[in-house]
């Protein structure tokens, strides 16, 4: 497998080419365009329970596409719903945490399977991560820039920001009190420890959603 991202880092693009007996899984809508010799089969990978568990806890789709090139090399063109980057992170038997809507595409090889994280997912949206392990090319992606950060000790992110971390760090989400956020709710953030790297997005929905608030259409009680 071959690929390169293009356009990085506002409005990246994943191309991808296989080689014959190569296989790529990508969430459903991933492809943008692909050569006529690319094969796909649309299945429920792992199952119905684990489909399930990704859609509903982890927000990724209940269907996954698989490519496969025929008889020659192929190309496919990957990209994201939201503007950003894309990662391409070559897993080697260690386990990532993404959050929900940042798995893109891997190899075969890699699994991914959705984690609760119990009450302290209760702050963070949808409550749930991806848990991510296993061996080949994983693609994951961000809203803005994807940052990597070496933690050795502590660190403090705003939840809206992480998008990827190693499972060697411990976190923990909690309120920021003094600081206000969306709507002058508490900001939430997470505290990482340990030692470990953590990816950061540059730009977060909840701010995009605040920025945009003031702008919204709202119906009058005049209107019919």
């Amino acid at each position: 497998m071959d690929y390169f991202i293009h356009s990085r880092p506002s409005y990246s693009l994943a191309e991808v080419t296989l080689y014959p007996g190569e296989q790529l899984v990508t969430e459903s809508g991933a492809m943008a365009w692909m050569t006529d010799n690319m094969r796909a089969e649309t299945s429920v990978r792992g199952g119905i329970m684990s489909g399930l568990s990704r859609t509903v806890l982890g927000g990724e789709s209940f269907f996954q596409n698989t490519y496969e090139a025929e008889g020659a090399p192929g190309t496919i063109g990957l990209t994201q719903g939201q503007p950003g980057d894309i990662l391409a992170y070559e897993m080697d038997g260690e386990e990532l945490l993404l959050e929900k809507g940042a798995y893109l595409a891997s190899s075969p090889g890699v699994t991914t399977n959705s984690d609760f994280q119990g009450l302290r997912g209760l702050f963070n949206e949808g409550m749930f991560i991806l848990r991510v392990s296993g061996n080949g090319t994983l693609f994951f992606s961000a809203y803005g820039d994807i940052q990597e950060i070496e933690i050795d000790g502590g660190y403090i992110v705003d939840n809206g920001h992480a998008v990827a971390w190693d499972s060697s760090l411990d976190y923990r989400l909690t309120k920021a009190a003094k600081i206000r956020s969306f709507l002058f709710s508490d900001q939430i953030i997470m505290e990482f420890s340990g030692r470990g790297r953590l990816w950061v997005q540059s730009r977060n929905p909840r701010s995009l959603a605040n920025w945009v608030h003031p702008f919204r259409s709202v119906k009058s009680s005049n209107d019919g």
